[in-house]
């Protein structure tokens, strides 16, 4: 679809208010992904402001991180133990339809901005809370970032059981549990919104990061339950003159066309390969002998043949390249965001609408820069706001 086109779309979430009182990851996240759609999100930040506008890459002394996270969003940045202030923050919630907050569970209800307390001012109001283990349980009030969850959900116990030598598991820095658990908090207020249009009404929305962790390993739970069996194929890097490169030949017509593809036709009627149960059963060995083809070519060539004759493959990329890459070029897979410091490539949520405008809005807001306008939007006037600055409670 056309740039301009797109930008001329209405959003699927024009309308819709959001009050946004989530920092660092999960919670921003998901908010980012509202924001994406057309929802209003004004992002509650403390007088210090979320701790990600902070962390690198900076440049100039704005967060490229905070950034991505954050675009589209307005910010007001103020002192939540204070009554003046909880008292607009209610008025505020009269006015949304969506509030999402990623504190340990009982921080709202301790600021007096808990559900029970905030649906009685707006029932129609959906509220989303994202924490590590939900609300509920022995474990509910335990602090929890994206790198504890992945080792209390079993995921990284997994992932150590699939690489062979290693001795211990993984050293994270790609926070799953966090994408993941933004990802349905997002999916849960887009059904909660639907709902509401067909009873009036809000509700509240539990969101466990380990649960969707534990959620992501559908075979793992079930042999969990029932081993026994062989080994599943594995699907392992193979080397290339220059890199490595990913081959995944799952069905029988991709066994064929890889034999093909790497001049070994006579792998089709080898016992070790014929059937599906013998490819399983020899798996390492295939994978093995295939990679004595790619170490004799680069990964650009070797993905470039085996591409020609229909094998599911990948050659491994760094990121730099990735933000390069036509495919993703051609699909308008990242836009443009600007702030103080210029400008930068942020990704787009990955899908398209038809008839809904999807993409990350052009603004990242400075700490409090929208306090004015918001308030005045809920005829907060303007001496009220310059108190409010003067005792320290907004920024």
């Amino acid at each position: 679809m056309a740039e301009n086109s797109t930008a001329a779309m209405t959003g699927a979430l024009d309308g819709v208010r959001v009050l946004d009182f989530t920092s660092v990851m999960a919670g921003p996240f998901a908010t980012r992904m509202l924001a994406d759609l057309g929802a209003q999100v004004i992002k509650v930040e403390s007088l210090e402001g979320d701790q990600v506008r902070a962390r690198p890459p900076k440049r100039d002394g704005f967060s490229a991180y905070f950034g991505n996270l954050n675009a589209g969003k307005q910010s007001i940045a103020c002192n939540l133990k204070s009554p003046e202030i909880v008292a607009i923050i209610k008025q505020l919630v009269a006015t949304c339809d969506v509030l999402v907050e990623n504190f340990r569970p009982g921080v709202m209800q301790r600021f007096g901005l808990d559900f029970a307390a905030l649906a009685a001012i707006n029932p129609r109001l959906i509220y989303c809370s994202i924490s590590g283990y939900g609300q509920t349980g022995p474990k509910a009030l335990h602090p929890a970032y994206a790198p504890v969850i992945h080792a209390a959900s079993g995921f990284d116990m997994v992932n150590l059981r699939y690489q062979d030598g290693a001795d211990r598991p993984a050293t994270s820095g790609i926070f799953i549990a966090d994408v993941l658990g933004g990802t349905h908090a997002f999916g849960a207020i887009q059904a909660a919104l639907y709902q509401r249009e067909r009873t009036g009404q809000g509700q509240h929305i539990d969101l466990s990061m380990l649960e969707a962790m534990v959620g992501m390993l559908v075979f793992e739970t079930q042999e969990a339950q029932f081993p026994g069996d062989a080994r599943r194929p594995l699907y392992t890097p193979l080397k290339t003159s220059d890199g490595f490169i990913m081959v995944a030949p799952t069905s029988p017509r991709n066994f064929e066309q890889l034999a093909e593809a790497v001049g070994h036709p006579e792998w089709r009627d080898d016992p070790r390969f014929r059937t599906n149960a013998d490819r399983n059963a020899n798996w390492a060995t295939l994978l093995a002998l295939t990679e004595e083809w790619t170490m004799e070519r680069d990964a650009e060539e070797a993905e470039a043949i085996l591409s020609r004759h229909g094998v599911p493959c990948a050659r491994y990329r760094d990121i730099d390249e990735v933000l390069d890459d036509p495919q993703l070029a051609a699909r308008g897979a990242f836009a443009q965001v600007s702030d103080g410091a210029g400008t930068f490539k942020v990704p787009n949520p990955p899908f398209h609408m038809s008839g809904s405008r999807v993409e990350a809005r052009d603004y990242v807001a400075r700490l409090g820069q929208d306090a004015g306008d918001v308030l005045a939007g809920i005829g907060v006037n303007a001496d009220a706001v310059a108190a409010l600055r003067a005792s320290g409670d907004l920024g």
